[in-house]
């Protein structure tokens, strides 16, 4: 179902080029000073139009059909409406039976026998997240003032350079192709012991929502796989005052399942946009055989690029309903 969350909940719904695609968010708290404008910081950081990104561009003006009294949350669902306005549904035609690599196409018909929106990949599209990013606004409202979160790219295509993250996507959009890249989420001031351990630990709720994301391949907290290779004495973390504060970091603030109070971060895989100009060889059950494939279309070079502020969004937003339990 198209649902997450508990007492802060989500309900997603849309089409990549549907009229529109929105979110309805239950167990927002009354009295939060709301506006539409409040949205506009985070929205423009997902926006496409800049190198590398996809040159598709939608205003992602939110519509605040309810939940909002006087500028104010009501306590009743709050759901926020995106149109799509800007679609080129036509670049789709050819693809209904000639499967895009990598791509939920072919998984899709089959699971809804055909009657699936093919359009720009229909409900499995990274469109969706304008309306993840805003659940994540509101969330970030919830939370105490003293959450603060700093979210970059850490990787693009293998290289860690911040500075050549630029002529990599370039080089890749060149030859028709995409490359992927690895985001690093940092919460400082979490409050502690947010978790409900067993299954609904702190790691368990972040990564859930984390690889509802399109493109997310990959999640790990602290120093996630290198802990494999230490030995114990390497990667404890010394606790050295009554608080829990820890002398290192290598569990990303989290520990049991529970957050302990020292900064938690994650970090995030991206796949490369599947959809590219190169020619390849996939599938056609139109012919029922594998024949040549050119997308057309809208894309990204590098869809991790527009992903930091979805992977942000995501993370407070399963804090924010492991606060509201709490």
């Amino acid at each position: 179902m198209n649902q997450f969350g508990h007492t802060f909940r989500l309900s997603i719904f849309g089409e990549s080029h549907g009229s529109a695609v929105g979110i309805t968010l239950d167990g927002v708290p009354a009295g939060i000073a709301l506006s539409e404008g409040d949205f506009e910081a985070d929205l423009a950081r997902r926006r496409g139009g800049a190198p590398g990104t996809t040159p598709r561009c939608e205003s992602d003006t939110p519509r605040i059909l309810s939940g909002l009294y006087n500028g104010h949350t009501t306590g009743a669902p709050l759901t926020l409406l995106f149109e799509n306005n800007n679609t080129r549904s036509q670049d789709y035609e050819a693809l209904r039976h000639h499967f895009r690599p990598s791509h939920a196409d072919r998984v899709a018909t089959d699971k809804f026998q055909g009657w699936n929106d093919p359009r720009g990949g229909g409900h499995f599209s990274a469109r969706l997240t304008v309306a993840l990013v805003a659940a994540g606004v509101v969330a970030k409202r919830i939370l105490p003032e003293e959450v603060r979160f700093t979210t970059r790219m850490v990787a693009i295509g293998g290289e860690t350079n911040p500075d050549r993250f630029a002529e990599v996507v370039a080089a890749a959009r060149k030859e028709g192709d995409s490359v992927g890249g690895v985001i690093e989420c940092r919460a400082a001031g979490v409050p502690d012991t947010l978790g409900e351990p067993f299954f609904d630990a702190a790691e368990s709720l972040i990564s859930h929502l984390l690889f509802a994301i399109p493109a997310v391949k990959g999640v790990e907290f602290g120093d996630g796989f290198a802990v494999a290779a230490r030995r114990g004495s390497e990667n404890n973390d010394p606790i050295i005052d009554a608080q829990g504060t820890t002398a290192t970091n290598h569990a990303g603030g989290i520990d049991g399942g529970l957050t302990n109070g020292n900064p938690l971060l994650v970090r995030v895989a991206m796949k490369p946009t599947p959809s590219i100009a190169r020619e390849q060889r996939t599938f056609n059950r139109a012919t029922n055989q594998v024949e040549s494939l050119t997308i057309g279309g809208r894309h990204d070079a590098c869809v991790a690029l527009r992903g930091a502020v979805v992977i942000e969004a995501a993370v407070a937003i399963a804090l924010a309903d492991l606060y509201r339990r709490r």
